[in-house]
């Protein structure tokens, strides 16, 4: 499974590249608004920033709702580095958009994906990723593991190459959970991704070696 990084936070994304373990970030307008970016020119350089950090992918997100909007955004976004993922919502233009730019050969990212009937949309029309909200649905007491199961086995019947990515991830078991059931792709905090380190029997047995090497020496 690859591990994306949710976040415009340039500290953690260097945090969670020295891990070695980092695949690619995901982003939207929320979180750069959050560390206070802003402004088209600013948002792009922040997205440039970006992917001078990582050598995976790079999700922008268009702001645009209509279809002329989103494609004039996506052609500018891609045209930044040739690691951007235009990042697209589940509504009918986004999906005309996905089919264009997948056409021609730009990556993109279906968000805000809520059901297994979206997800086949994205897919048929050539999503590079697909983005089921987990948490989001966990939210209002919905399973949103029970999506990525649903999506798996869609996408599994079919062979579509779209990558499920599990977003709106929020803690440590719901990243081990998305590994069981086959999600390709999870894009979470870093909290979340540090958090695998965590066992108290790892603590332990670290405590004790190092005493007993106190002892003999």
């Amino acid at each position: 499974m690859k591990f994306f990084i949710d976040t415009a936070n340039l500290t953690q994304i260097r945090e969670a590249q020295t891990l070695g373990i980092l695949d690619g970030v995901t982003t939207n307008p929320s979180l750069m608004a959050k560390e206070g970016i802003t402004g088209t020119e600013n948002i792009k350089n922040h997205y440039k920033a970006i992917c001078d950090i990582v050598e995976g992918d790079v999700s922008a997100e268009v702001i645009g709702t209509t279809y002329e909007e989103m494609i004039k955004e996506g052609e500018e976004l891609a045209a930044l580095h040739p690691q951007i993922v235009v990042k697209l919502p589940m509504i009918k233009d986004g999906v005309k958009a996905c089919k264009y730019f997948s056409d021609n050969g730009i990556k993109t990212n279906v968000t805000l994906v809520f059901s297994a009937g979206q997800a086949l949309l994205a897919a048929k029309a050539g999503a590079t990723y697909v983005s089921p909200f987990i948490g989001r649905l966990d939210d209002i007491s919905t399973d949103g593991l029970h999506l990525i199961s649903e999506i798996r086995k869609v996408y599994d019947n079919y062979n579509f190459q779209t990558e499920i990515l599990a977003a709106s991830v929020r803690h440590t078991m719901h990243i081990n959970n998305c590994a069981k059931i086959g999600a390709d792709v999870m894009t979470g905090p870093l909290s979340a991704i540090e958090g695998l380190l965590k066992h108290p029997l790892t603590d332990i047995g670290l405590e004790k070696f190092l005493a007993d090497y106190k002892k003999g020496n």
